[in-house]
């Protein structure tokens, strides 16, 4: 790299992305007993990409993740969503009805349990692949500008 005159920016980035990420992970999965969940872990993640971002450059941010593959996360993230909700109406239940994915004995919580788990997921991956998909969008608009102009 020419003119690398942020180097501790980039060492401190890159012990600090790593962990802001394990935080996002811990945000999702810790979300079913206390506040977090897969907004607040899809937009956590979405910030370790925009910071690597913003540190490293925007073209090897889009190497890692491609335009196409964030899209596709957030569109993936949709098609989880809304495929438990067709899956409690296949059941006998109303939309997002987690009671209804399973037929268990009264007083059961498996549908409970799993139907909010895969609900979360697929929040994470819809908020984060859109975020990312986002941030790329405004990226894209300045990319005219050269690193040495900042």
């Amino acid at each position: 790299m020419k003119g690398d005159h942020h180097v501790i920016l980039r060492v401190v980035a890159k012990a600090l992305i790593p962990i802001i990420a394990l935080y996002g992970f811990y945000v999702h999965f810790h979300g079913e007993y206390s506040p977090g969940g897969g907004f607040q872990a899809g937009v956590i993640l979405a910030v370790c990409m925009i910071l690597y971002s913003l540190i490293f450059g925007i073209a090897p941010t889009m190497r890692a993740i491609t335009p196409g593959f964030a899209r596709f996360i957030a569109g993936l993230g949709f098609i989880i969503y809304v495929g438990v909700g067709f899956w409690a109406l296949a059941m006998g239940g109303n939309f997002l009805d987690y009671d209804a994915l399973f037929r268990e004995e009264p007083g059961g919580h498996l549908g409970q349990h799993t139907g909010i788990i895969i609900i979360e997921i697929g929040v994470l991956f819809a908020v984060a692949g859109s975020m990312v998909t986002i941030f790329y969008a405004f990226a894209g608009r300045v990319s005219e500008i050269r690193d040495e102009d900042w």
